[in-house]
């Protein structure tokens, strides 16, 4: 079992920064890859950013290429998303969720293990 907790979710003027965290305890951090993910009212859950167990490799969706990025710390079991330039359209709550490595990160279905989210607003 991997317990993951995200914070650093809030309200930010169109343009500005959030930098999220994801804090995870349980089983051995460095075994999992990590995603990102967003809900918007109304919405299916969706693709964000995911980086593999060493963080030497990472995805993002097409909508944040260039303004997100993904990282993790294995030291301190926490994975982070460093979101720039953002926009009203990534309004929503923001989980982070573990997979195990080798499987495919793009979709919410086969993760095994979920944050209770975060919520970010950006207003313009």
């Amino acid at each position: 079992q991997v317990q993951l907790v995200e914070s650093g979710g809030g309200l930010v003027q169109a343009g500005g920064s959030l930098r999220l965290s994801c804090a995870a305890s349980g089983r051995t951090f460095s075994n999992y890859a990590m995603g990102w993910f967003r809900q918007a009212p109304g919405k299916e859950r969706e693709f964000v950013a995911a980086i593999n167990w060493s963080g030497g490799n990472t995805y993002y969706a097409d909508s944040v290429k260039g303004r997100f990025t993904v990282s993790r710390e294995n030291a301190e079991n926490t994975v982070y998303l460093q979101m720039n330039s953002l926009k009203p359209e990534d309004t929503a709550v923001y989980f982070c969720a573990a997979n195990l490595p080798g499987r495919e990160l793009v979709r919410a279905g086969m993760y095994l293990y979920w944050g209770q989210g975060t919520q970010v607003t950006v207003f313009s």
